[in-house]
């Protein structure tokens, strides 16, 4: 609670909703606006550990250059950005409030990162790519075979391997679809009994079969902060919104780099370029999961600085 209160937090009302967002600005005169947008079930405390880095980057082990300044939104309906008003909330419609956001805060340009939840809604920023747009940096770019037998033609023994990697992974999805089918089901268990909340919340853990790095304290931290402020019904609700908007696939023409982590979702290079048109970074790392700003933020941290100086 003490870190959270840290750093400078604030609620302003975009689309008729609160949004709740941590704003840092560094001391660089040049440095540059980022937007670190968090994952399912995470919250805006994900990035604690991230922003004396990215904002003070002399202070870290880095150059002044490689400053940014901060803006680390809670996603509508998550944490302190409630109450929720309406349904709705794709991650398309996130990222339009997050670039209103960014506008309203006086950046003319800026840059986004995300991993999960906070992937989606940076690649449709880059979809949007509004003016001044300085990229999307994101942990998984979640492009699946379409059935089309071509697209296996650029496959090789590391493409099939993920390909395999992805069926364990959605072999563990059953919040997935739990959530975008019956979200009030889980909806009322979750904001009943806290332990039914940190039972749930193993997905911080389990998501690399065994190998996350992720805190027990950590995990408790998300946990209070979705029982504090009784948030996990609407919390849920955006993976119902998303798959029942309705929306046609688009292909990304925006600036974007892939980190992909060893323990996490293995983004298959050939499908998301079928989807993304612009990937002018990709990097990979033998340690981290799903949740990289948690488990090794150092990583994160350095593979920003590279992208954003690109």
């Amino acid at each position: 609670e003490a870190r959270m209160n840290a750093v400078p937090n604030f609620v302003t009302e975009i689309d008729d909703q609160t949004v709740h967002f941590v704003h840092v600005r560094s001391t660089e005169p040049n440095a540059t606006p980022l937007l670190l947008a968090h994952t399912y079930p995470g919250s805006f405390a994900e990035f604690l550990d991230m922003i004396g880095p990215l904002t003070d980057p002399v202070a870290h082990g880095g150059r002044a250059e490689d400053a940014f300044h901060l803006v680390i939104p809670s996603m509508p309906g998550f944490g302190f950005s409630t109450p929720l008003v309406g349904g709705g909330w794709t991650m398309a419609r996130v990222a339009q409030a997050y670039d209103t956001l960014m506008r309203r805060l006086g950046y003319e340009s800026y840059g986004t990162h995300g991993s999960d939840g906070g992937a989606m809604i940076s690649r449709e920023l880059a979809v949007l790519d509004p003016p001044g747009f300085l990229g999307a940096h994101v942990l998984q770019l979640f492009s699946f075979p379409s059935g089309d037998q071509s697209e296996l033609e650029r496959f090789g023994p590391k493409e099939y391997a993920a390909l395999e990697f992805l069926g364990w992974f959605q072999s563990v999805g059953g919040y997935n679809q739990m959530n975008g089918t019956r979200p009030q089901t889980i909806a009322a268990a979750l904001s009943d009994s806290p332990v039914g909340q940190l039972a749930y919340n193993e997905l911080f853990e389990n998501f690399g079969n065994g190998t996350s790095l992720v805190t027990e304290e950590q995990v408790l931290t998300q946990v209070s902060l979705y029982w504090l402020t009784n948030t996990a019904a609407t919390a849920v609700r955006f993976h119902y919104s998303e798959g029942h908007s309705g929306a046609e696939p688009v292909v990304s023409q925006g600036r974007m780099g892939v980190a992909v982590f060893a323990h996490d979702f293995q983004t298959i290079r050939p499908l998301a370029e079928r989807d993304n048109a612009n990937i002018v970074h990709w990097s990979e790392f033998d340690r981290g999961g799903h949740y990289a700003a948690l488990e090794v933020p150092d990583l994160v941290v350095s593979d920003l600085r590279i992208f954003f100086a690109g």
